[in-house]
């Protein structure tokens, strides 16, 4: 009977195919799309279990992906192979569990039972108790963790020769251009790998959390990867912390943005103190600033609240603007509905948990859009835009439930 020097289960690498499965997610370098490996799926787990088990698995690089990002530049995401995100999946599954149990509460990213809301819900709660707050920036963060140090994290968590070596390896890994142009990676690990964001946690939470723990306890933070706000009672405190926490993150190979990083006053009623450069910040999509609200009573007051974030809405008027059925005449109201109504269900169940109003006055550009196509499509509305808007409200009142934010 052939031995393996690795014990890995094959029902390891059947569960982490499933898994990446469910994730979909596009093709790698070798073009592969997760249903073309699936056409030949019992040998190619098999390949990929048997090299794994025997210590060949060499995985290949990874394709170089730039995305716009919200405030302009560019984002590069690394996107592994099929094969090789589900060889990054039985490594991630299997030490996941230990070395979760090690991160504090204040870590909400990419953790099983942990979410964004739940991280935008405790610093609402705190931007009410703590007058400042640390809004940090790390520049370039995933392309420039030392693999020196962050290997030294992993090793403290496990000594399985297959989980390191596997590491090594994907931390190693080129990456590559669509024209085939590969460039080595001395640090960092690619955004957009299955294994990269357990990684970043696992060196954040050294790298600062552990850090943040022992030197300033008084101050609370939350962090979803590598988007941190920290909260402090003085502005002294609060620049001392800034100085203080950017000489750390450079012992460890890292860099505060000086830009983005800001120091930032939760100015509302309570606060009387006069205006700060700063007085708002983004946080996983939601601004936090001062916004008049009504309390249990009825009364009117201004509190420091969080809403859907100016970013956030410019891209959700860029989505529906890009909505391809609301291009075309022919198109009917129900095709427009079955394209718009899964993204306007999931702006609702995220940006709609906090000042629901924002979000509400947002999506009216839901029917602005509608107005405009109707009066391409129908004559009798080619003249007016204000009649279009009157045909759509007309609409709306028979058919509350053709789009989902409408009821």
């Amino acid at each position: 009977m052939e031995t393996r020097p690795f014990e890995i289960s094959r029902w390891a690498v059947q569960d982490a195919w499933e898994k990446v499965r469910a994730n979909r997610g596009s093709a790698g370098v070798d073009m592969e799309s997760i249903g073309e490996f699936e056409k030949d799926l019992k040998n190619n787990l098999y390949k990929l279990w048997a090299r794994m088990s025997s210590g060949s698995y060499m995985p290949p690089p990874v394709l170089l992906v730039e995305i716009p990002k919200k405030g302009g530049g560019k984002r590069p995401l690394g996107i592994p192979t099929v094969s090789d995100r589900i060889a990054q999946m039985v490594v991630k599954q299997a030490i996941e569990r230990d070395i979760d149990r090690v991160f504090y509460e204040e870590s909400y990213g990419y953790r099983p039972g942990k979410s964004a809301l739940e991280a935008v819900k405790v610093c609402r709660e705190k931007c009410w108790k703590y007058d400042w707050v640390l809004d940090l920036d790390i520049k370039g963060f995933f392309d420039n963790i030392p693999h020196d140090l962050l290997m030294k994290a992993v090793e403290k968590h496990t000594q399985c020769k297959w989980h390191l070596l596997y590491i090594k390896r994907w931390l190693a890994a080129p990456v590559q251009t669509r024209e085939g142009i590969q460039t080595e990676r001395p640090k960092g690990t690619p955004q957009g790998a299955v294994i990269s964001p357990l990684l970043a946690n696992l060196f954040l939470h050294y790298c600062m959390d552990s850090w943040l723990k022992r030197n300033y306890p008084q101050c609370p933070f939350e962090r979803y990867a590598d988007d941190a706000v920290i909260h402090c009672k003085t502005e002294a405190e609060a620049q001392e912390l800034k100085l203080e926490l950017g000489k750390r993150l450079e012992e460890c190979g890292l860099q505060l943005h000086p830009e983005k990083t800001k120091i930032v006053y939760c100015k509302d009623d309570n606060r009387k103190g006069e205006d700060y450069p700063n007085m708002k910040f983004d946080f996983l999509g939601y601004g936090f600033q001062a916004r008049g609200a009504k309390n249990k009573m009825g009364k009117m007051f201004v509190g420091f609240i969080p809403a859907i974030s100016d970013k956030a809405r410019t891209s959700i008027r860029d989505k529906i603007r890009e909505c391809k059925t609301l291009q075309w005449t022919q198109s009917e109201l129900s095709d427009i509905s079955k394209e718009l109504n899964p993204k306007i269900r999931g702006w609702m169940n995220y940006y709609g948990k906090f000042y629901k109003s924002k979000l509400d006055y947002t999506l009216r550009t839901v029917t602005f859009r509608l107005a405009s196509w109707a009066k391409r499509k129908y004559k009798k509305l080619h003249r007016s835009y204000r009649a279009a808007v009157a045909w759509v409200e007309t609409i709306k009142s028979v058919q509350p439930k053709l789009f989902v934010h409408w009821s």
